[in-house]
């Protein structure tokens, strides 16, 4: 961990010296704790770099608050998310439809920023000390629209301002006392609060923008109408609390944030339910969106939840998040469900991008493999022994059957495999046919699995296998990876050198059996099938731009789009060789890794088994 930190302190040293903002703050979060926290530049002019406890404005981050509060009078019943949000806000009661079908503005448009309007920054950044009653007479002269109610994302600042006067009509309290009473002081953030005034100043970041003699100070708004878009001011050390209180509602029963998300967890005011609805995608943000996102990291996100974020990323897994940027200031908070790893990152700069450093700083936590292994894994039982009980597995983790199972297969593939003839290819398909079916045994498999492949075709399958890969075991350096509990993926090691996949999935009878078994089959030397891989693997490597000769393509194929899409994966992961096999039947089709110079990706081919004529090609970085 040490050395990690270290890292981490390189990167945002260098990152702050391009000159995003005066002084920056970030803070590591783990198992439920401020882990580490360091600060670089300067909280105000001349003054000392900030620390865990420096005051900034947290800006667009706001809006999980806002979402917050709105989830937790939902809870107690004082609303409900598809209420017309005109039975709160009467001023909305005389907006004519976009069209005369359209659907009435509810509370889960605004939340999840469907309710149609235009995006709104930067001018919602400076409408945030707009007085109440000037807000009521904007609202009451009717807002542009761009798309009818629930038909489409759009970023909105002005839908949150309106979530604001949704708080206060169905608690009774002014907006910002209930999120003080009801959220900060629950949870302990003594250090969070809706006025600059209401913090010692040398506790507190100055926000500046860069002119052209340099570093000019950017005077704070004063609290008003838009305050719960982005009016809150905090610190890295209480926004450790705001992350672990979402990442312990992560799996549910608290197999990795809840178990290490101590008093804060225990204590959150909004339920655990809530919290993790609040992270589940609710609406899909359409590419070529054109307007900022201040949550997004680098390629955007996926979607938008209530007040967050989510972004599924091939190495990673899922990611959630929201930032904040604003006139003086930037900010960004970040973390990964599968692990309860967070990284938040304050700036006092002008839309200063902590975006890209969480990023950054997640990846280099998070490592990409790991991640992957690692989702939906309950600590511990990556690289497990196989012959380890099944029954220990945290909630949230792979089911004890899957365990079993896995286990039971593995013994399936070993058993088979040493009994295998020789040449699998030489028609012999097990011809003592109560061979395999008495090594499937119905307690085991479902009864889909004889009739969407005979046992003796699987038999052929595995005997094939170790013709390719020799005699194989388990690769104890790769851990099993379960996407669900009733799933598990795990990786075979050949005397060859070879390493292919695994998996199975079991079925939501009780108890439940093997529904599906899939093995990766390598391509035997000299085939079509690897004379391909061999040439596109050694195109990639080459640099060059024009498509090789010694791969010739089926009708159809659009080759120079097939060539950019591979041409621009090599430019991100160097020179590569091939790894373990994923998926593929070992004669038309081959899904393999490739471990780069400096990224991993995976190559998906398909050929005419005769000719070696590739049909279609993808690569996933």
């Amino acid at each position: 961990m040490t050395s990690d930190l270290l890292a981490l302190d390189a990167i945002v040293s260098r990152y702050a010296a391009r000159g995003g903002a005066p002084g920056i703050c970030y803070g590591i979060v783990r198992d439920g704790e401020l882990v580490h926290a360091r600060g670089v530049g300067e909280r105000f002019g001349g003054g000392p770099a900030p620390d865990a406890d420096t005051v900034f404005r947290i800006a667009s981050m706001t809006k999980s608050f806002t979402a917050s509060a709105v989830l937790l009078l939902r809870d107690e019943g004082k609303l409900a998310l598809d209420d017309p949000a005109a039975t709160y806000v009467p001023e909305l009661a005389g907006w004519a439809p976009p069209v005369p079908d359209a659907a009435r503005v509810t509370i889960r448009h605004l939340l999840t920023m469907t309710a149609g309007f235009p995006t709104d920054d930067p001018w919602g950044d400076r409408q945030q000390g707009l007085p109440l009653d000037a807000f009521s007479r904007l609202l009451a002269a009717g807002v542009s629209v761009n798309w009818a109610p629930g038909t489409r994302f759009e970023y909105s600042n002005l839908g949150y301002a309106i979530l604001g006067l949704v708080v206060t009509a169905a608690s009774g309290v002014p907006y910002a006392d209930f999120v003080r009473s009801r959220l900060l002081e629950p949870l302990g953030m003594t250090r969070t609060g809706f006025e600059a005034s209401g913090f010692p100043a040398d506790g507190l970041a100055l926000g500046y923008r860069r002119g052209l003699g340099g570093w000019e100070d950017v005077p704070f708004d004063p609290h008003g109408a838009f305050a719960p878009m982005g009016g809150i001011f905090s610190c890295v050390r209480d926004l450790a609390r705001w992350v672990t209180g979402f990442a312990s509602a992560l799996p549910p029963g608290g197999a990795v944030g809840g178990a290490v998300g101590g008093a804060v967890a225990g204590r959150h005011p909004v339920a655990a339910a809530s919290r993790r609805e609040m992270q589940l995608p609710q609406v899909v943000i359409p590419s070529g969106r054109g307007y900022p996102l201040p949550g997004s990291p680098a390629g955007g996100p996926g979607a938008y939840g209530l007040g967050l974020f989510i972004d599924e990323d091939p190495g990673l897994g899922r990611t959630i998040s929201h930032s904040g940027g604003y006139p003086g200031f930037g900010a960004n908070m970040r973390w990964h469900p599968a692990t309860g790893t967070g990284v938040i990152a304050l700036g006092n700069g002008t839309y200063a991008p902590m975006t890209q450093l969480t990023s950054v700083l997640l990846e280099v936590l998070v490592p990409r493999r790991a991640a992957v292994y690692q989702v939906a894994l309950a600590p511990g039982l990556a690289g497990r022994s196989p012959d380890a009980p099944a029954n220990d597995a945290p909630a949230g983790g792979p089911w004890p059957e899957t365990l079993a199972a896995r286990k039971a297969v593995a013994h399936l593939l070993f058993t088979v495999a040493s009994r295998a003839p020789d040449d699998p290819v030489s028609g012999e398909l097990f011809a003592a046919a109560p061979l395999p079916e008495a090594l499937f045994p119905e307690a085991l498999f479902t009864e889909n699995m004889a009739l969407d492949r005979p046992y003796a075709e699987r038999a052929h399958d595995i005997a094939l296998l170790r013709d390719r890969i020799g005699v194989f075991a388990d690769d104890v350096d790769r851990p099993f990876e379960h996407d669900t509990p009733a799933h598990c993926r795990w990786f075979l090691a050949g005397e060859h050198g070879q390493v292919v996949q695994a998996q199975i999935q079991l079925s939501p009878q009780r108890p439940p059996r093997v529904q599906s078994l899939m093995l990766a089959i390598p391509p035997a030397d000299d085939s079509p099938l690897a004379r391909t891989l061999d040439s596109v693997v050694g195109w990639m490597n080459s640099g060059s731009a024009s498509w090789p000769e010694s791969v010739p393509v089926a009708l159809g194929v659009d080759v120079p789009l097939l060539a950019r899409r591979l041409r621009m994966a090599a430019t991100w992961t160097g020179i590569v060789r091939t790894g373990a096999y994923r998926a593929g039947d070992g004669a038309a089709s081959v899904t393999v890794e490739l471990a780069g110079e400096h990224a991993a990706a995976i190559l998906a081919l398909s050929v005419d088994s005769a000719s070696g004529a590739l049909r279609g090609a993808d690569v996933t970085l």
